[in-house]
């Protein structure tokens, strides 16, 4: 089950047992490994639903041989008639190893590398984390994306007021506003004084007497724009040293992992 294998990843021949230093001879970076392994999985599919094919139908499986020898030497003679077998189910297995093993060694060393693939967050020339695998990376990287829709909805203080923090309740208000309190109180207007013969012409109106004042301070928990543009501003550049980091630490040189031999040559010996 040999295989001749070129491109990103190598130029060596797959299946045959190689040397134990011809094993780590080619080495590549983990995002080429990465970009040729969705390549790898697209034609693995292809490939293998062409090579299994044949095991749906039974009768390319199957042969016969017959020949026909009459009764006596007057009888009719016939010709021998027989079907070859066209799918061999072993040599599909021969086949399903090899296309699987392209597979199997490309995602081992994707795997194996990111064990070993770590880079550092840095901002501003600050190391936020030191170390930090690839796949912590990309979890950082998603988590980050959430954060941000998160903070792109905290509430903000109104524009319209002036706001300080109150000492006590540690929240946010206004100045003291003082407001009047009114309250209407009815008066008579006399239109017209009374007669002997008609009586007073009356009409009552009300009238907005002062009986109090209110005095108002607004308190709130949302925050200042400018303390939310900060969170922003912050989020923004994390998220781009994440990215840095991952792309450094993809760029990780990694050594070419057999496995598809040693699990096949197992599993269909």
């Amino acid at each position: 089950m040999c295989e001749k294998r070129s491109g990103a990843l190598s130029n060596k021949t797959v299946g045959c047992a190689p040397s134990r230093a011809a094993s780590f001879a080619f080495v590549a970076k983990l995002n080429q490994i990465i970009a040729v392994e969705k390549g790898v999985k697209s034609k693995v599919v292809q490939d293998l639903a062409q090579a299994q094919h044949g095991l749906t139908k039974p009768q390319m499986l199957a042969g016969i041989s017959r020949t026909y020898q009459p009764k006596d030497e007057e009888g009719e003679q016939l010709p021998p008639e027989s079907t070859r077998v066209q799918v061999k189910a072993e040599d599909v297995l021969k086949e399903t190893a090899k296309i699987l093993t392209r597979l199997f060694d490309v995602t081992a060393t994707k795997d194996w590398s990111n064990l070993s693939a770590r880079a550092d967050v840095t901002v501003d020339g600050r190391t936020v984390l030191s170390d930090v695998p690839v796949s912590y990376l990309l979890f950082l990287e998603k988590q980050l994306g959430e954060l941000g829709t998160f903070l792109r909805k905290l509430p903000i203080l109104d524009g319209a007021e002036a706001w300080e923090i109150d000492p006590s309740t540690d929240w946010w208000k206004t100045e003291q506003v003082r407001t009047v309190r009114t309250k209407k109180v009815p008066r008579n207007h006399v239109k017209a004084e009374a007669t002997e013969k008609h009586p007073a012409q009356v009409e009552v109106y009300y009238e907005d007497i002062p009986v109090g004042y209110w005095t108002t301070v607004k308190y709130s928990g949302a925050l200042p724009a400018r303390r939310v543009n900060e969170l922003l501003e912050r989020l923004d550049k994390l998220a781009a040293a994440v990215k840095f980091a991952r792309e450094e630490a993809n760029g990780t040189e990694v050594a070419d992992k057999r496995a598809g031999e040693a699990v096949f040559g197992y599993l269909f010996a």
